[in-house]
C-alpha cells in the first residue's frame, strides 16, 4: 500500500471537559479535562491509525504542551517526525454543556513559526518517497504566508509525491494554484467561495466541484454537506452517499476522520464509490462521540455496512 503523510502547521493540544451550564461572570465548575492531540493533519494520522492503517503526522512541537501532545500520539502508537518550535504548541478548549447539549469551542490562535522551523518541516515533506501521499490539513500559523505553501506543494509534487488538501480561506485558495491535487474537500460554503458564487442548488453544487476537476486543479473534489454526507466528482463521473440518520453528540474531528478514511482508501486504490463512502461512515462515526474523539474502526465498519446494503 502507499505510504501515507500528514503535514500540521497549527498543531494543538486540545481539551474537553463538561460544565452543567454556561453564564457570565460567575465560576463554572467543570469536569476533569480530557486531553487528546488536536491539529487537521494530527488528527487525520489519527484517524487512520484508528481506522487500522498506518500514518505518519509531521508537525512543530514547542513547549510543555508540544511535549503533551508528542506523548499522548505515542499513546496512540501513531508515527510522528516533529521540528521543536521555540513557540508553545497552543491549547483549544471545548466545553459541553450538559444542562442544554450546547458545544463551545475555543480555538486559540496557532504558535508561530520561524523562517527556520518552516524550512526544518519543509525537508522532512521533501524527504517522503516518491508516490507517498501526503495529507496537508488545517490553518496557517502566523508567520506563514500563502505563497509559501503554494511553493510547497509545487516542490512536493516536482518529487512525484501526491497531495491532498483540506483547509479553508487564503490557504485553500493557495493550495489550489500549483493544480493536480489528489484530492481536496471543501464544504459548501468553502466551494462556494472558490468558484465566486452562490450554490443554492444541488445541481449548483455539483457543477462547481466538476469546474475544480475540469480545470485540472484537482483530481478528485468530495464537498461535505453536513448530515447530507457527500458529493464526489472525479474526471469520470460524480457520487453522493448519505449518511444513516443518528444522534449526533459532537461534530469536532467529524472532516479530519472523513479526509482520513478517504485518504486510507485512496493509497488503498480504492474507487471514488468506495473511498466517499468510507469517508463519509468515518465521519459520521466520529460525530456520535461526545467531545473531541475520532471515528472508531467499529463504529465506521457498521456504517459502511449499512451504506453498502442501502
Amino acid at each position: 500500500m502507499v505510504s501515507i503523510y500528514t503535514l500540521t502547521l497549527s498543531p494543538s493540544l486540545d481539551s474537553a471537559t463538561l460544565t452543567p451550564q454556561i453564564y457570565p461572570e460567575g465560576k463554572l465548575r467543570c469536569s476533569a479535562p480530557v486531553f487528546e492531540p488536536g491539529g487537521g493533519g494530527i488528527n487525520v494520522a489519527r484517524a487512520i491509525t484508528h481506522l487500522g492503517g498506518k500514518a505518519t503526522a509531521i508537525f512543530p512541537a514547542g513547549g510543555a504542551t508540544g511535549e503533551h501532545l508528542v506523548a499522548l500520539l505515542a499513546d496512540e502508537k501513531v508515527a510522528v517526525s516533529t521540528v521543536n518550535a521555540q513557540d508553545w504548541t497552543r491549547q483549544n478548549l471545548h466545553v459541553h454543556v450538559t444542562s442544554s447539549g450546547e458545544q463551545y469551542r475555543f480555538v486559540m490562535p496557532g504558535a508561530k513559526l520561524s523562517e527556520d522551523e518552516f524550512r526544518q518541516l519543509e525537508e522532512k515533506v521533501l524527504a517522503i518517497e516518491s508516490g507517498a501521499l501526503l495529507v496537508i490539513s488545517g490553518s496557517l500559523p502566523p508567520g506563514v504566508k500563502t505563497e509559501r505553501l503554494t511553493q510547497l506543494i509545487r516542490a512536493v509534487q516536482q518529487k512525484g509525491i501526491r497531495c491532498i488538501v483540506d483547509s479553508s480561506g487564503e490557504a485553500l485558495q493557495a493550495a489550489l494554484e500549483p493544480g493536480q491535487l489528489e484530492l481536496v474537500k471543501p464544504n459548501q460554503k468553502e466551494l462556494s467561495a472558490l468558484v465566486n458564487r452562490e450554490l443554492t442548488q444541488p445541481d449548483d453544487v455539483r457543477t462547481a466541484a466538476q469546474e475544480l476537476v475540469h480545470s485540472g486543479k484537482a483530481l478528485r473534489v468530495v464537498v461535505s454537506l453536513g448530515p447530507q454526507g457527500a458529493l464526489a466528482v472525479d474526471g469520470s463521473g460524480f457520487v453522493q452517499v448519505v449518511p444513516p440518520p443518528m444522534k449526533s453528540q459532537s461534530t469536532v474531528g467529524a472532516g479530519d476522520s472523513m479526509v482520513g478514511a478517504m485518504a486510507l482508501k485512496l493509497a488503498q486504490g480504492a474507487s471514488l464509490l468506495e473511498m466517499t463512502r468510507y469517508g463519509v461512515a468515518a465521519g459520521s462515526a466520529a460525530t456520535i462521540n461526545q467531545g473531541t474523539r475520532l471515528c472508531s474502526l467499529a463504529d465506521t465498519q457498521k456504517i459502511v455496512d449499512y451504506l453498502s446494503r442501502s
